[in-house]
């Protein structure tokens, strides 16, 4: 049996950058296994809007590490990730602003530049919303956007180079366990050795998972978005916006062109990430076209581009599984990202890494672990928390 020092299963965005960061701090043998090709999954399929607009510090510092992580994509990995700091808005009604004063203040405590915009700042530069019901409007410099697909290969491509193995079109069937160790996985070309499994497989690392025994709490849900084409010769958005009034996010393509899809509340559809629906509804395209052009009037006569469905795995305290378990050897999660891990999977991977490396990571990182659900100790949501 070929026998690796790590194996990483799925290659979105935080198996990627997970197998690149281990390659990096000396792991020797490391094997990345997709059952397709890069971002695949529900990496390839992400909004992927950047920002730092969370309640608790340790996202709030982890966002903006990745960033940092996009900025220099090109420096650090030989090719860009399509990151464009074109800037990050939320815009919210009376009563979400003392909640957001709140969260404003965490960000700042950790080295985010954010704020709210003045009276005059919106005026000149807002001139396209329609303002009915926003009691405030932040800014944040260096959210924006990046490319998910571009991003995700600039990982896989520098791991390769730095002489770690990649494996596309190869499922991973099973772990192989004995007793409290997880000692590798199942192929259809056979079984494969491993120091160290990473479970990777986003909304389909329950599965994988169970096929072990071991317990991963965790939803799968259908998201929708749209994409549209706004028209010629009108002042739109060039920033990426959280429309919290409406219920809406809207992310810049370039070309007049957007992503625009619903953000918390919202109602989640659980669904079999084997067999989804992968177009988006006529009632969810009609719903966002009148929120849009309701707030947003210059997208009055916008053509849709296009329409699409794809997965969120969710934990449940909606924070993601990254880490070692106790009791369990050989074994890491990486999964649970609910619509969020894009923005935080170079960062992810860089502690993963280090962790499974060096035994030690910053002491809030350890929270990220499954055995937080076990010692009765889950994220507690707040206003702009981890929910999109």
């Amino acid at each position: 049996m070929t026998t690796y020092d790590a194996i990483v299963v799925g290659a979105g965005i935080i198996g990627a950058s997970t197998a690149y960061h281990l390659r990096r701090r000396g792991v020797a043998r490391v094997l990345l296994l997709e059952r397709d090709r890069p971002a695949a999954g529900g990496t390839g399929r992400s909004a992927a809007a950047v920002r730092q607009n969370y309640s608790t510090a340790l996202m709030a510092r982890l966002a903006l590490r990745s960033i940092e992580k996009f900025r220099r994509m090109a420096d650090e990995l030989g090719a860009d990730g399509g990151y464009v700091a074109a800037g990050y808005h939320m815009l919210v009604p009376e009563d979400m602003v003392a909640g957001l004063t709140r969260n404003l203040a965490v960000q700042r405590s950790v080295g985010v530049v954010t704020g709210f915009m003045t009276e005059a700042e919106i005026a000149a530069r807002l001139t396209w919303l329609d303002r009915a019901g926003i009691a405030a409007i932040t800014w944040e410099p260096d959210g924006g956007y990046a490319d998910p697909v571009r991003s995700t290969e600039a990982y896989v491509a520098a791991f390769e180079r730095d002489g770690g193995e990649l494996r596309l079109r190869t499922p991973v069937r099973g772990l192989l366990r004995q007793g409290d160790r997880i000692t590798g996985v199942m192929t259809d070309g056979g079984p494969i050795a491993a120091g160290i499994v990473v479970n990777a497989a986003g909304p389909w690392s329950q599965f994988l998972a169970a096929s072990a025994g071991i317990d991963l709490p965790m939803r799968v849900v259908r998201e929708q978005d749209t994409v549209w084409e706004a028209r010629a010769n009108r002042p739109l958005p060039e920033a990426t916006l959280a429309l919290a009034i409406d219920g809406l996010y809207v992310r810049p393509l370039g070309e007049r062109r957007y992503i625009i899809g619903r953000g918390f509340p919202k109602v989640y559809v659980d669904c079999d990430p084997y067999n989804f629906k992968e177009t988006a509804d006529p009632e969810f395209i009609a719903e966002i076209q009148e929120r849009l052009e309701r707030r947003i009037p210059a997208f009055a006569g916008s053509r849709l581009i296009d329409s699409y469905a794809s997965l969120y795995d969710v934990t449940p305290d909606w924070y993601p599984f990254i880490g070692p378990r106790r009791g369990l050897a050989g074994y890491c999660d990486a999964n649970g990202g609910s619509g969020h891990g894009f923005k935080f999977g170079p960062a992810f991977g860089d502690q993963l890494a280090r962790w499974i490396v060096d035994g030690a990571v910053d002491e809030d990182f350890r929270q990220f672990s499954h055995d937080r659900l076990a010692d009765g100790q889950p994220f507690v949501q707040t206003f702009g928390g981890n929910r999109g």
